[in-house]
């Protein structure tokens, strides 16, 4: 593939997301997120990887935006690293959850790129927060690049950032930047948005 060629190829697969992409399920995830809003509950966001970045970033955003109170434990590199030493990946974000007393109402935003795995032990960290939300009666949302994942599969919501076959070497990139695209949307949402941005 020529250079030419590989730019067009990868940008006419963020058009073919754009296109894909489940109005309904943001819509699902505002409404669900407004609630947390309204009753002064908390918004975890959850991410390994590029998506811990991402999560940083959003929480940055629902706080200062949306006047929404949000964390994510990645942001705590101490904490992070000594649950992982001391306990294990697995039960790092979990463990976390339960010392912030996620409870009812509240809400966990997952974003990843495969959503997690346990049966190929695949960001297991996640799916165990997943379990956990769900059996605190907290919402479980999602923003990822692949259908057959652990968060789509229990989410109350989720949106996929479908890929399509011919060019599944973009999914991560593609997955990550779109999750930026999916939550800046919803940040600016006027049932969510309280605060102008600067520009």
């Amino acid at each position: 593939m020529n250079e030419l060629n590989f730019y067009s190829s990868y940008f006419n697969e963020c058009i073919d997301v754009v296109d894909s992409i489940s109005y309904e399920q943001i819509s699902l995830i505002i409404g669900f997120i407004s609630i947390i809003k309204t009753c002064n509950k908390r918004l975890f966001i959850l991410g390994v990887g590029g998506s811990a970045a991402n999560a940083t970033h959003a929480v940055n955003d629902f706080r200062k935006l949306c006047n929404i109170e949000a964390y994510s434990p990645s942001d705590n590199v101490s904490e992070l690293t000594a649950r992982i030493n001391d306990d294990g990946w697995e039960s790092s974000y979990v463990n976390w959850l339960k010392v912030s007393k996620l409870g009812p109402n509240d809400g966990i935003l997952i974003l990843s790129v495969g959503g997690g795995n346990k049966e190929n032990n695949v960001s297991t960290n996640l799916v165990q927060a997943i379990d956990y939300a769900r059996s605190v009666r907290a919402f479980v949302m999602g923003i990822v690049g692949r259908d057959g994942g652990y968060t789509i599969k229990q989410a109350n919501a989720c949106v996929l950032i479908s890929i399509g076959e011919k060019h599944k070497e973009f999914t991560t990139p593609i997955t990550e930047a779109f999750q930026s695209i999916i939550w800046h949307l919803i940040v600016s949402h006027p049932d969510l948005k309280e605060n102008p941005t600067k520009w």
